[in-house]
């Protein structure tokens, strides 16, 4: 059968002046291979095929997706901000009608940087996707927007900055995170009370091959989707779920990711995790490549490609089974599940110990909610570091309600600095950013 071919634009920052240290897996070399393997390609030749320059984040990006302590200049560096501008290039060019779909090959990555962001945490200060949807928001009014995430470790920032938002579905796909970092992202965290059933953890076991990734996709993610019903699907393309990433445990190949975005058909494809710098990045990106531009990817193959090494036992197969039926019940029943849980409460809290394991930083949060039936409802936290910072945040919700906008408001103005280094309002609904 004859592939639709679809336009789509490649936006590459390798960030080759920038590196946590020479020997560390997120490194310069990461996108070389990478550029590389798509020149001898000749990827670029296909006239469906063009590459953009990305384009630089400003603070005020930043700011709709961020309360950074004490500011957004403090914890980033030009690369950063390079690497969210193409984020934000890639969603240009797809929403200008420029290309049909687009794939940001940049570094450094940003799936793990929260909401509050007092330092870099899993190799990312700043959430370049997170960034990205919230430029589209404001610049485009899309309402509803899905996440999956195909990193090898759950996406714990992105859940932590949706968490509360019920037009931002979130689903990741990763190894077990009692097994691997950052430990988190289970199928009972669900979201936040006024947006359950927006966050999907689907946790795999260590070596699980294609067919298990694939069995998610189709039996969970798809539906998922097909009943969301988003105007916008992002990839969060972590390739560090391939056999041969130095860091992680799974079996997945390139041919899999290939047929992976295929069936997802994204819109926008961030790059990720993904460590195995000459034996996967190049291969799964190539893969990648050709299947949003609707070209025949089947002669992509690794050198040492062994398809019944890499297979799946059966125990781990009747677990993915298992584990889909569970989640997809909790899917069907989210509305209920909200019932009972939210009750006649008029506020739920949650208390969170974050730590910053690339700054070596400690934090400790406490953040309220406002439960409400009509936005995702307005949200303080109370963050304190042990580097002595101690702050307090209000956020208004996008889409926000009356009430919620009210209160917010209200809470801002009347809460004093005081024991506070900071106190910040961000106002996702009208793109405003206040400290005090």
């Amino acid at each position: 059968m004859t592939k639709k071919k679809k336009k789509t634009a490649l936006v590459f920052f390798p960030a080759f002046d920038w590196a946590i240290s020479p020997t560390h897996p997120e490194r310069e070399e990461r996108l070389l291979y990478t550029q590389d393997q798509i020149f001898e390609e000749g990827l670029l030749d296909f006239d469906n095929i063009v590459e953009y320059k990305p384009g630089i984040a400003t603070v005020e990006d930043i700011n709709r997706a961020h309360i950074c302590v004490p500011d957004a200049q403090s914890v980033t560096m030009e690369p950063h901000l390079i690497s969210a501008g193409g984020a934000i290039t890639a969603a240009e060019k797809v929403l200008s009608g420029q290309a049909d779909n687009a794939f940001a090959l940049v570094r450094p990555p940003g799936h793990h940087a929260m909401l509050v962001v007092h330092g870099a945490r899993g190799f990312c200060n700043i959430n370049i996707e997170a960034i990205m949807i919230e430029y589209v928001r404001k610049k485009y009014g899309v309402k509803k927007i899905a996440v999956v995430d195909t990193d090898c470790h759950h996406g714990d920032g992105t859940q932590d900055i949706f968490w509360h938002d019920p037009n931002v579905l979130y689903i990741s796909v990763h190894q077990d995170g009692r097994t691997l970092y950052p430990g988190t992202g289970f199928p009972d965290d669900f979201g936040g009370p006024n947006a359950l059933g927006a966050t999907i953890n689907i946790p795999l076991p260590p070596r699980t091959s294609d067919e298990g990734f694939l069995y998610a996709l189709d039996n969970l993610i798809l539906p998922i989707l097909d009943d969301f019903q988003p105007d916008l699907i992002i990839n969060s393309a972590g390739q560090d779920n391939h056999y041969s990433d130095p860091i992680t445990d799974m079996r997945f190949s390139a041919q899999g990711y290939a047929l992976l975005n295929e069936k997802l058909s994204p819109h926008i494809a961030v790059l990720e995790g993904g460590y195995s710098i000459e034996d996967a990045l190049p291969y799964v990106n190539v893969g990648i490549i050709l299947a949003m531009a609707g070209i025949d990817y089947s002669h992509v193959r690794e050198p040492d490609y062994n398809s019944a090494a890499l297979k799946q036992s059966d125990d781990i197969s009747r677990y993915i089974e298992k584990m889909v039926q569970y989640i997809g019940n909790q899917w069907k029943q989210r509305h209920a599940i909200k019932e009972k849980l939210v009750g006649s409460a008029k506020h739920a809290g949650r208390k969170k110990n974050i730590y910053y394991d690339t700054d070596n930083i400690s934090e400790q949060q406490e953040e309220t909610v406002r439960i409400c039936r009509d936005c995702g409802g307005v949200v303080t936290i109370d963050s304190t570091a042990d580097t002595g910072n101690r702050i307090f945040a209000v956020i208004i919700p996008a889409l926000s309600c009356d009430a919620c906008r009210r209160e917010g408001e209200d809470i801002f103005e009347k809460t004093e600095k005081g024991k506070y280094r900071h106190v910040y309002l961000q106002d996702k609904d009208r793109g405003v950013y206040l400290a005090k």
